[in-house]
């Protein structure tokens, strides 16, 4: 019976399949000779990223999940939170794991760059599908690198499995997590009342007018101090408040998630309020720890290869640099350079629909 339990008995090993993951490092079949030390640490530095964007990627579709509903439950937004918060962590992680890559100097990496062949980390399907669910948009990439067109591409010639393309599709048709969260944000009880475009047209005027006073008070705080004439300062300012005008009222319509984007930013004190304002900061976070994933990439390709091409054909460096414009959650972002402080906006109607009344 003792044999038969020690026998059956789960070890670390088998619970990992090591065995099987540790004769992955020998490169692709037929490569020959073995990888040297400097390659072997290359293959085992993107696999680790792999493995991690396996997991972000179950992360944001898990959190994708929950906000896909006609109404998010309450309950549900700190597991959201919690899977996001996830996400940014390990981008933090593996921003840093670039440093890893610059302990590789540049004739180590060339020794065995032509190994690679036309290769390119574009053709990280998963890298590619993450950046779907969370809401990247074909057209927002540099050069119109659709990632769609070219996995079809590898599809069709054998390079890429029919799973995995079955799998780039499903999520092409999913909603974002950039759309769900805008559905969710536009059904925001803006001074107790939910979907209400006459509530929300004289909350976002109200800001309008909060903002236009507080410019006013500015322009002559400025002027006094010397800081500048009006001449110079007003239009500034000015712009300011049209460019917030543009983004709230767009063609002269409100748009509801962004009147509830900015009633939650604004009212970041009241308690119902607070996990909603949670989720967005943890949205921000994610985006910007990829910003600072994609910077710290760059900056190591710079220092190993220069600004020559990439292995894929692409500008190397220069569409790395590129992609650090990229944005997903842009009215995240837009709506910080429209608020105003909390005493120059007059208190919330209904204080008490959110937890208690804001005078007290």
């Amino acid at each position: 019976m003792s044999g038969e339990n020690s026998g059956a008995r789960m070890t670390y090993g088998n619970y990992l399949q090591l065995e099987e993951l540790l004769s992955l490092q020998s490169g692709p079949e037929g490569h020959e000779p073995a990888p040297s030390n400097h390659e072997m640490h290359f293959i085992v530095v993107h696999q680790a990223f792999e493995l991690w964007f396996k997991q972000v990627n179950l992360e944001l579709e898990c959190a994708l999940n929950l906000m896909n509903v006609p109404e998010v439950d309450e309950k549900q937004i700190p597991v959201i939170v919690s899977h996001l918060e996830r996400c940014s962590e390990i981008f933090r992680l593996l921003a840093s794991q670039w440093k890893v890559m610059e302990t590789l100097s540049p004739q180590d990496f060339l020794a065995f760059r032509d190994r690679l062949g036309t290769s390119s980390g574009f053709e990280s399907w998963q890298m590619r599908t993450l950046e779907m669910l969370l809401g990247l948009k074909s057209e927002q990439r540099i050069g119109g690198m659709d990632p769609m067109v070219h996995n079809r591409k590898l599809h069709s010639e054998g390079k890429l499995s029919d799973s995995v393309m079955a799998n780039m599709d499903r999520i092409d048709k999913l909603p974002s997590l950039n759309d769900v969260l805008l559905r969710w944000l536009a059904r925001t009880p803006v001074n107790g009342v939910s979907g209400d475009l006459g509530v929300l047209r004289s909350f976002v005027d109200g800001h309008l007018s909060a903002m236009t006073e507080h410019g006013e008070s500015v322009i002559a705080h400025m002027v006094k101090i010397g800081h500048g004439t009006e001449e110079v300062i007003r239009p500034r300012i000015e712009s300011g408040i049209q460019g917030a005008r543009d983004f709230l009222l767009p063609d002269g319509e409100v748009v509801p998630a962004r009147a509830g984007l900015l009633f939650i930013e604004s009212f970041r004190e009241l308690p119902l309020l607070s996990w909603p304002r949670r989720l967005i900061d943890t949205m921000v976070d994610l985006e910007q720890s990829m910003l600072l994933f994609r910077s710290h990439h760059a900056r190591m390709v710079e220092r190993m290869i220069g600004r020559r091409m990439g292995t894929g054909g692409s500008s190397g460096v220069d569409y790395l640099d590129m992609t650090l414009k990229y944005r997903v959650f842009t009215d995240l972002w837009a709506v910080r350079t429209m608020l105003v402080k909390r005493d120059a906006l007059e208190d919330p109607l209904n204080s008490d629909f959110y937890g208690f009344t804001a005078g007290n």
